[in-house]
């Protein structure tokens, strides 16, 4: 027998025995985002604004699934990874496109005709109007009595019940300022809501749609918690 064995002939050559294709960093990250894309349907169905803040979530997928697409094409031997990236790129694209649809359909949609939309965010004064001693801004004081919309979440501990509720204090948000202690809410991020006729409620987590009769009461604004400046008289609620 010879010293020397010989190497069987389907014994592969040295690089490509060892022809390792890298995933793509940038595949992976847009699959990341792509998945997580949908949050701008999640936000779109309360709000217009949420949802175009969310958006650069699916706009970050796209890019990184187009470049990684772009680079395997150009070096189709150093990366793999290519399902992830397009995956990432369609899913990012398609939330994108139908999440910014689908909430302008919303925004457009959501105000019951003979309603003027309104926000909490309306109902600050600026810093003309509280030099000069406007607590309510002249464009919400020309609602005094007008029919008007605005979305808001219910305060849990602004009424006992969480049944066919009739009277309770709706807030700007339900983390960042509103949800906290009372005497330190600013009265423009709150309004008393009186359900008028047999209109009632339940209390519930997410955003309420409230339409009603505007009432102010400015001179409230320097009594404290419990002194609303603004009511609502609501007959509509969604």
């Amino acid at each position: 027998m010879s010293a020397v064995e010989t190497l069987p002939t389907d014994t592969l050559p040295l690089e490509e025995e060892f022809n390792y294709q890298p995933l793509s960093t940038a595949a992976i990250a847009a699959l990341v985002f792509g998945l997580l894309s949908p949050l701008v349907f999640v936000a779109g169905k309360d709000s217009l604004q949420w949802c175009l803040t969310l958006c650069p979530i699916p706009v970050i997928g796209a890019l990184l699934g187009a470049k990684a697409l772009r680079t395997m094409r150009a070096e189709p031997s150093h990366y793999s990874g290519k399902t992830f990236a397009s995956a990432g790129l369609a899913l990012s694209l398609a939330c994108l496109i139908g999440g910014v649809t689908f909430s302008g359909y919303v925004y457009a949609t959501e105000v019951p005709d003979g309603y003027e939309r309104t926000s909490f965010l309306a109902f600050r004064p600026d810093e003309v109007d509280e030099r000069g001693g406007k607590a309510v801004p002249p464009r919400i004081a020309e609602l005094e009595g007008k029919r008007v919309f605005i979305k808001g979440y219910i305060r849990p501990d602004s009424t006992p019940y969480r049944k066919n509720i009739a009277d309770f204090l709706l807030v700007r948000d339900s983390n960042e300022c509103c949800f906290g202690d009372i005497s330190k809410i600013k009265y423009y991020d709150q309004m008393q809501v009186k359900m008028t006729g047999d209109l009632r409620t339940d209390y519930a987590t997410g955003v309420f749609r409230m339409g009603g009769t505007l009432r102010l009461q400015p001179e409230n604004a320097r009594r404290g918690p419990g002194q609303p400046v603004y009511t609502l008289e609501a007959d509509y609620c969604k």
